[in-house]
């Protein structure tokens, strides 16, 4: 006697939605929304300071609160709504991964400050010996890198990737990563375009060729301390005192003015470089995905 065949069982509608890659996206940002307000009544019950803190100020237990939301609704977007391990935040990839990131972030920093000097448009005044790196290195290292990462890498562009392809990822999470700047201290539309292209454009794709945000985290936080505590550069508008003390001179254009070097067209050259690279990357390995409409093969988890 034959097995009766297996009817496989449609997926109700408010499911499909929900798993589409606008539901997903509406999805983790209510999850983070909920979760914040959460956060919020537990850090005022503990009596911890309230209103916008300097940076000096940040202690880890602050900054923990202030990630806590992001990382555990990306968490609960991966595990609950998309039913799939984090392969991009596996634990065994951590500390390479980590590690890389600071040290290509780091290098290509540093390669933008040592050029900003070749040209003469940055100076060392003296070095300071009583830097407060804690707190810096918690907010715009740790709490930049993490948090701004997995909003922009993990959920905007690794779900739009899914639904509209690589390209159209590439632009609207660059878009909304330079547009998001906009707000920043002394930030013009000139500064808010070139974060877009340097960093939106370049983090976007070392995701897409590494499927990892460990090494995104890590390149994004070692970019901003290596630009505010090291080398004294304001960080996207915000004014640093950095173990070196120094100072800018020359037009705009050279030295990024009150925005920081992010704003200059020797940073916007030399990350473009990068992320050409990265492209070139993707291109051999034919790793860049069509639209799902158009696609023969399922995306990249």
């Amino acid at each position: 006697m034959s097995a009766e065949p297996t009817v496989a069982t449609p997926t109700p509608l408010p499911l499909r939605l929900l798993r589409s890659p606008l539901g997903r996206i509406v999805a983790f940002f209510v999850m983070m929304t909920a979760l914040v307000f959460v956060a919020r009544l537990v850090y005022s019950g503990l009596g911890l300071p309230k209103g916008s803190l300097p940076f000096d100020k940040v202690s880890p237990l602050i900054e923990t609160f202030r990630l806590a939301p992001v990382v555990l609704a990306y968490w609960l977007l991966a595990r609950v709504v998309e039913r799939r391990r984090i392969d991009e935040l596996a634990p065994r990839k951590a500390v390479p991964h980590v590690v890389l990131g600071i040290a290509g972030g780091a290098l290509v920093f540093s390669l933008v400050v040592g050029a900003l000097w070749a040209l003469g448009a940055y100076v060392v005044d003296g070095v300071n010996h009583d830097v407060h790196w804690l707190g810096p290195i918690l907010v715009m290292g740790v709490g930049a890198g993490v948090g701004e990462e997995i909003v922009s890498r993990g959920v905007i562009f690794r779900i739009v990737e899914d639904g509209l392809g690589t390209w159209a990822a590439l632009l609207l999470s660059a878009a909304l990563f330079g547009g998001l700047h906009i707000w920043n201290p002394h930030a013009t539309t000139w500064s808010a375009l070139a974060i877009a292209l340097e960093a939106g454009l370049l983090f976007g794709l070392l995701y897409h060729v590494t499927r990892s945000l460990w090494v995104c985290m890590g390149a994004h936080a070692a970019w901003n301390v290596a630009q505010g505590p090291f080398y004294g550069i304001p960080v996207s508008g915000f004014e640093q005192r950095g173990f070196l003390v120094a100072h800018m001179q020359g037009p705009n254009w050279l030295t990024g003015g009150a925005f920081g070097a992010e704003a200059s067209v020797v940073a916007l050259g030399l990350c473009s470089m990068v992320t050409a690279l990265c492209l070139a990357i993707a291109l051999r390995r034919g790793s860049l995905l069509a639209p799902s409409w158009r696609r023969k093969r399922p995306a990249i988890a």
